[in-house]
């Protein structure tokens, strides 16, 4: 149903859904810690946000649409999202109900403007898969576009009826939700809401019209031509319009069923790290991606092997791509970028790596990075190398401790997630999470070594330039050493010379929390006195004041506790 009072119904249902766990989210992030019960708001997060992930779980499968597709989304955030809440999410596009197929055939038949018997001379009626936005039916050409196209088996992808106006209704909601965060100073300084719902909005769009995912699935077989890692099925442009899209029937072996991989004679461990050098060859390379690389758009086809000397011999089997609605583009300023962090991630370099991260566009120009190199140099020191298997065995107080330390640094920092990146990093985490469900012994380094060794090599001798620049950059040090120290004593001379001391930073920081208490027992005073002098006027009222006079009571009680015990470990 898509009348109007049920779109209405819809759009104040998301509403109601974020305005609620926003209000919490400030209560818990912001408030709380304000008044120095940051320890108090952190006891519970966990479960917080596991809660949060059932209940939006419930509100997408109940409202499909979008609200599938921002879930997917969240479930793909393995980098920044706890294991249970990605795991909560992961299976929202398998729980997708079927349209009936009276309501295909309808939609269909009015694209395509011939009866379905006209236009196929065998379609399924049990659907292949039901996706957030569309349905997929196996079907049988007739024998004239048989001919015609040189295919018989093919697959339609039909628009579920109503789709645009759902995807409007919930593109509304999510503008206004990005609105309420774009007025919270701690979101807008590091994430330009707005712009990146504009950016999920595009590719939402772009989704549910079929004809530009096919002109997507022809420049992606197009990049990969030639390639014998990579096929892509072919399109029948006579029964394709905006909503109905007709292509060769490639079902093979899902990507991660490692049981019929194994049966078919393919090793898992080899497709995992071929999967993840063909990623990464669109995103660094290339700089056209599949965006949704998940488990049901990618199969692995057997094949007759490679001839003996080229570079595939020995492989029986190609990856098929499919589902093409979802692409990104990087430019080449960001592709550049993109390289630079991967070549510094593979050599365990701190510093490169957040120069690369600044080139990107991540972190603002104006930020002050030595404490983020010295952390990055840490994190490739104790874990650098280590593949998933290997970071279980770690002991958890160790992540911990490092989280915490890393946190602190982080959030100092002026982050802000630039255009075109959302896709990039959906893109990553689900090649990253195929690759280890793949091979769980898998090590992202193992693919990445090779991979920057690589980069190296085709822009000509970097390795020598990056040599040369770095000894040009200790000369120029050397060469302005006498005019810093100079400039140094000046400012002792003049008094001017400000040192920093994590000494007394915290006894400076020991005081505020001390003023702070202060200023919340004479705050509990007043009001508690107000309260007593309110109830002969109007008992209620000055009972309210008494009972609101216990919330800086506590501050001024439980601040000092934290004080004496210490921040978390």
């Amino acid at each position: 149903m898509t009348d109007a009072g049920t779109m209405r119904a819809r759009y104040r249902r998301i509403l109601r859904f974020a305005a609620r766990y926003l209000l919490q989210a400030w209560w818990y992030e912001l408030f709380l810690p304000r008044i120095g019960l940051a320890r108090l708001a952190a006891r519970g997060r966990s479960a917080r946000l596991v809660t949060i992930a059932r209940r939006f779980h419930v509100l997408a499968v109940d409202l499909g649409g979008l609200m599938i597709k921002v879930g997917q989304f969240m479930s793909s955030r393995l980098d920044v999202l706890p294991p249970e809440i990605t795991k909560e999410l992961e299976g929202l596009q398998d729980e997708v109900p079927a349209v009936p197929f009276a309501a295909i055939r309808a939609l269909a038949e009015s694209e395509l403007g011939v009866a379905l018997e006209r236009a196929y001379s065998f379609i399924d009626e049990t659907p292949l898969a039901a996706a957030s936005l569309g349905q997929v039916h196996r079907a049988r050409l007739s024998e004239q576009d048989a001919a015609q196209s040189g295919l018989l088996d093919v697959v339609v992808k039909v628009q579920r009826p109503g789709i645009d106006v759902i995807v409007d209704v919930d593109l509304r909601a999510l503008r206004k939700v990005a609105d309420w965060l774009s007025r919270v100073r701690l979101v807008s300084d590091r994430v330009d809401m707005p712009t990146l719902v504009e950016e999920f909005a595009l590719t939402s769009l772009e989704e549910i019209d079929y004809l530009h995912e096919a002109s997507n699935a022809e420049r992606f077989a197009h990049n990969f031509e030639g390639d014998d890692r990579v096929a892509v099925p072919e399109l029948v442009w006579e029964r394709t319009t905006r909503r109905v899209l007709t292509l060769q029937d490639v079902t093979a072996i899902k990507i991660n069923d490692v049981d019929a991989l194994r049966a078919a004679g393919i090793d898992p461990s080899e497709v995992a790290n071929e999967f993840a050098a063909v990623m990464f060859d669109q995103l660094f390379v290339g700089g056209y991606f599949h965006a949704d690389p998940h488990p049901g758009n990618i199969f692995v086809t057997p094949r007759a092997p490679a001839a003996p000397g080229t570079a595939d011999a020995g492989r029986a089997w190609a990856f098929t791509f499919v589902d093409f609605g979802m692409m990104g583009r990087v430019p080449d300023n960001l592709r550049k970028g993109l390289q630079k962090v991967l070549i510094a991630a593979a050599s365990r370099d701190g510093k490169g790596m957040v120069e690369g991260i600044r080139g990107v566009g991540i972190l603002l120009p104006s930020a002050d990075t030595v404490d983020l190199e010295r952390a990055m140099t840490k994190l490739f020191s104790r874990f650098g190398g280590m593949g998933f298997a290997e970071l279980q065995t770690v002991d958890p107080a160790e992540f911990r401790a490092f989280a915490i330390e890393f946190g602190d640094v982080v959030r100092t920092l002026p982050f802000q997630l630039p255009e075109n990146f959302l896709l990039v990093v959906r893109a990553m985490s689900l090649t990253s999470g195929m690759c280890s469900s793949l091979d769980p012994a898998f090590n992202i380094w193992n693919a990445v070594e090779p991979y920057s060794d690589r980069l190296l090599r085709t822009e000509g001798g970097n390795v020598v330039q990056a040599a040369a620049k770095q000894a040009m950059s200790y000369a120029g040090l050397v060469a302005r050493l006498p005019g810093r120290l100079d400039s140094l004593v000046t400012q002792i001379e003049e008094g001017r010379l400000s040192v920093q001391s994590p000494r007394i930073e915290r006894r400076l920081t020991g005081l505020e929390r001390t003023g702070r208490r202060v200023i919340s027992a004479v705050l509990f005073a007043a009001l508690f006195i107000g309260g007593i002098i309110l109830r002969g006027e109007d008992a209620v009222f000055g009972t309210v004041v008494m009972a609101v006079s216990a919330l800086p009571l506590l501050h001024a009680l439980l601040a000092g506790i934290v004080a004496r015990r210490g921040p978390l470990g």
